[in-house]
């Protein structure tokens, strides 16, 4: 059985300077190891699924965050430096912090029945964070790849890691 890696939300919106929700320099930092972590994967024959931040104009998530990554708008499009590899997988559009929440997702997951799921991305303390704990509920053994993950606030951060490790019984993982 292959591995699966999930790419949370690493779209234009997030990581690329101008967007209302861009998380800054820690996010361009991230696109080496991931693109590390997928060309591994790839050769062991992982199935990829990137996640995609994809909000209706009016979506009730706005009344906490600024408008973003709207549907058809180019914030949702994954960034140019991982598009290839989009390419080589698949691509589930979601609207809230869970890849799980209103999506094909669980049924992908057993339809491609994992020994274990990677997961990198944006931003470790709430998509990224969100979907370990619904992977962690549905029993999935979780990898979490510390050089793969970013989000706004570095103490947000490691919370983040710490609580997906000690509360979630997720592996974070190095590349080293």
């Amino acid at each position: 059985m292959p591995d699966v890696v999930i790419v949370v939300d690493m779209e234009r919106g997030f990581i690329e300077e101008g967007n209302p929700l861009y998380i800054g320099e820690s996010g361009r930092k991230i696109i080496a190891p991931i693109q590390k972590v997928l060309d591994r994967e790839l050769a062991r024959g992982s199935h990829f699924i990137f996640t995609q931040d994809s909000h209706d104009p009016d979506d009730k998530e706005f009344q906490m965050w600024p408008p973003h990554c709207i549907s058809g708008t180019k914030e949702t499009e994954i960034i140019p430096e991982l598009a290839d590899y989009a390419q080589k997988g698949e691509i589930i559009p979601k609207r809230r912090y869970s890849a799980f929440f209103e999506t094909n997702l669980d049924q992908r997951l057993k339809e491609l029945n994992p020994e274990k799921v990677m997961v990198v991305g944006d931003c470790t303390d709430i998509c990224v964070m969100h979907t370990v704990a619904d992977l962690r509920n549905r029993d999935y053994p979780v990898e979490v790849v510390a050089e793969g993950v970013a989000t706004f606030d570095e103490e947000a951060h490691r919370f983040a890691l710490q609580h997906m490790e000690k509360v979630l019984g997720a592996k974070i993982v190095s590349l080293n």
